[in-house]
């Protein structure tokens, strides 16, 4: 592993213990076992560096969901609904501890919102409806199917259940293949 990919995984450590707001470079940086100076040669800023984390060391929702719409009808339309799910569930859970810190602050989330283009949060969004309008174009979905209510239900579920078991500090309910049923006996 590189000092990249190890000051990466160090700030996950950190972010998700001490929130976005508290992990300083210099925290992560030891926590890596590197000097300051070494992090700055590899990210901007820390906001550099939580975008790092978010796209290398949280669950592989985007990767997935960009397989999925490059290649649908691959497997089952309940399959990828399944994976999506427990994908954006873990996904959800691995970054409520890291994000949350950032709706402490409004200066904070302004800033962040303004370095990120204002996209963060709609990025899972988008790439569920992308792959669900790609099973439209297979005609494995019907035509009419609104792919931004169906994006929305299965993540926003996942955003819940994640939120519930952060706060109850518990592991999330089961539900992927449930919304995944519920979901496709209404389409």
């Amino acid at each position: 592993m590189g000092s990249r990919e190890e000051i990466v995984a160090a700030a996950a450590k950190v972010m998700r213990e001490q929130g976005y707001a508290h992990a300083t470079t210099k925290v992560i940086a030891q926590t890596a076992g590197y000097s300051e100076a070494m992090l700055y040669k590899h990210f901007r800023d820390k906001t550099d560096l939580f975008l790092s984390v978010l796209s290398d060391e949280l669950p592989a929702l985007g990767a997935t969901l960009g397989e999925l719409t490059a290649n649908p009808g691959q497997a089952p339309l309940r399959d990828n609904f399944v994976r999506v799910a427990r994908l954006g569930l873990a996904f959800y859970l691995d970054s409520f501890p890291i994000a949350i810190s950032m709706f402490s602050s409004r200066d904070l989330l302004r800033s962040h919102r303004d370095r990120v283009g204002g996209a963060g949060p709609r990025i899972p969004l988008k790439g569920v409806e992308d792959y669900l309008r790609a099973e439209v174009a297979l005609g494995r979905l019907k035509a009419d199917t609104d792919v931004e209510a169906v994006a929305s239900l299965l993540l926003g579920a996942c955003f819940q259940q994640a939120f519930l078991a952060t706060f109850e500090e518990r592991e999330p309910a089961e539900l992927a293949d449930r919304l995944a049923d519920t979901l496709l006996a209404g389409l």
